[in-house]
């Protein structure tokens, strides 16, 4: 009997070993090794500013220039841990998932699911050339008929919650999980949106800089694991 219960709290070990090992943090609190930048207003003029900073351990996106930072690896199956917080005056942004073609909507923003972080939105999916599917779309969407992925259609699925931001100031903890073709979004601990029927299942991960001063302190990645038939 002992010698059963060490075999099992052996096994138990390893595998809680191999959970921990699996988990990645996406940001070295250093550098942006991982990451690259893509800014439009670079390529008019190089030696426009960087949007996207370390400062104080923590990844900062400055809002202005506009633009995106992307993962140069492909994620798929994951759930990804966020804190953030707004350094000053409260805003615009937004991790997308399932990032793919650059600037593909409006010369700016990559074919993705935009999971927004704006001020008292945070969890509101966006459309950005890729769908997906939320109980109650018309009361959440608008009219079927004015849904769309790019343009001026109706992309944006409203959140189930806005009031599960913390105050000011104060650190909000973002949880998305892709798995499939699904996507759930929790803030602060509250589900705030769940879809499914994802037109993707995979891609790059990316911060914005859209506009207000975002700083980010964690960025942990922790593969879900598929069970096997």
């Amino acid at each position: 009997m002992k010698h059963l219960i060490s075999i099992l709290a052996l096994t138990l070990l390893i595998n809680v070993s191999t959970t921990f090992a699996q988990q990645k943090s996406l940001f070295d609190g250093k550098s942006l090794v991982g990451w690259h930048a893509d800014v439009p207003a670079k390529d008019k003029d190089p030696k426009t500013p960087d949007a996207f900073i370390i400062r104080n351990g923590m990844l900062v996106s400055l809002g202005e220039p506009r633009g995106h930072l992307i993962t140069d690896a492909v994620y798929q199956d994951y759930r990804l841990e966020v804190e953030y917080r707004f350094a000053g005056k409260p805003g615009n942004c937004g991790v997308l998932v399932h990032a793919s073609t650059p600037r593909a909507l409006y010369g700016m923003f990559p074919k993705s699911l935009e999971v927004q972080m704006q001020h008292k939105d945070a969890g509101d999916f966006w459309c950005i050339e890729e769908d997906i599917t939320v109980p109650d779309m018309e009361a959440r969407r608008g009219p079927k008929e004015t849904w769309g992925v790019n343009a001026n259609k109706a992309r944006r699925i409203k959140n189930l919650t806005d009031d599960s931001e913390k105050p000011l100031g104060e650190w909000n903890t973002m949880v998305i999980e892709c798995y499939k073709n699904s996507v759930k979004v929790w803030v602060n601990g509250v589900l705030v949106n769940s879809g499914t029927n994802c037109t993707v299942d995979k891609g790059q991960i990316a911060l914005q800089a859209e506009g207000s001063e975002v700083e980010f302190k964690k960025l942990l990645l922790k593969p879900i694991k598929k069970l096997s038939k």
